[in-house]
């Protein structure tokens, strides 16, 4: 096998010697049990931990139910769950014959999470790769999910085992890159975006999170974290700005009361405008699948 064979350097087969780069599909994605029926899946990623990957999923989520969409959120951050608490859910799901049943939001959002299953929101998760990647595989393969428009995979930071078991597992429809102004966030996400081509899985875009913060008094932006970096790393790897997102103090005192789906302030207006792109670029993919 070549050593520069992108493709085969992903595959299943690559261990066993068995892999032929002229037939080579990739690595094998999981099947949907017969309890679910989801349309689209797409993963919110950044390579870079603290940009706020979990707000901008639950956001994305709020957005999409509010739009009248039956959507579920499949929390991938085994070790460092926050899916749960900004939607105030502490249920523990219950089992449907051999199925897992997700957790619901008030407003019918549909959720699972590792920390749902733990005695204590604040006992640690202390698994290694394997493990934590079997994980997000029963999340997708034991869960009852239903009939979903939008399933949204809230993913870990870095790319290792779960980034990993999640592009090559399940039937991605596409990623959001999410990062903060800082160049140093910056850096860290370009890992993830050659990560996600390297495996072939397409990006959609990106969405800069903690853009700027609106002053209270005169509503001048005020850029926390330095200048942006987004418009350059953008050009440079030929990926639209779905959304650039300023730091709402009322997100945060919602987020921690469990609240998120009450929120109602600036950024709903990027998400409103990310959930339109979604649906015409994911539609558009559809009906290039169903002629081909």
């Amino acid at each position: 096998m070549p050593e520069n064979d992108e493709k085969c350097s992903t595959c299943k087969d690559r261990d066993t010697g068995q892999c032929n780069p002229e037939k080579c599909a990739g690595p094998s994605v999981l099947p949907l049990n017969e309890a679910s029926d989801i349309k689209r899946v797409v993963a919110v990623v950044s390579g870079k931990g603290g940009v706020g990957k979990s707000s901008v999923s639950a956001l994305l989520a709020v957005a999409l139910a509010r739009q009248g969409n039956r959507v579920g959120i499949l929390d991938a951050d085994i070790t460092g769950p926050s899916i749960p608490k900004l939607f105030g859910v502490i249920d523990r799901p219950e089992q449907f014959n051999k199925f897992i049943l997700p957790a619901r939001t008030i407003t019918g959002i549909r959720l699972m999470s590792l920390n749902l299953l733990l005695p204590q929101e604040d006992d640690p998760v202390i698994w290694r790769g394997p493990i934590l990647s079997s994980a997000v595989k029963q999340f997708w393969t034991d869960v009852a999910w239903g009939e979903l428009d939008y399933l949204i995979v809230d993913m870990p930071p870095g790319t290792g085992d779960v980034p990993l078991t999640v592009m090559q597992s399940l039937p991605l429809d596409g990623l959001l890159i999410v990062s903060s102004p800082q160049d140093l966030a910056m850096m860290v996400v370009k890992k993830a975006i050659k990560m996600a081509r390297l495996i072939n899985v397409p990006i959609l875009g990106l969405v800069e999170n903690m853009s700027y913060l609106l002053c209270p008094h005169c509503g001048e932006k005020i850029q926390l974290f330095g200048s942006s970096h987004v418009e350059e790393a953008a050009r440079k790897n030929d990926l639209p700005i779905l959304a650039v997102l300023p730091v709402d103090p009322k997100l945060t005192e919602l987020g921690d009361a469990g609240l998120i789906e009450n929120y109602n302030g600036p950024s709903m207006q990027g998400f409103e405008n990310l959930v339109d792109f979604l649906d015409k670029t994911l539609d558009k993919k559809t009906k290039e699948r169903e002629r081909a």
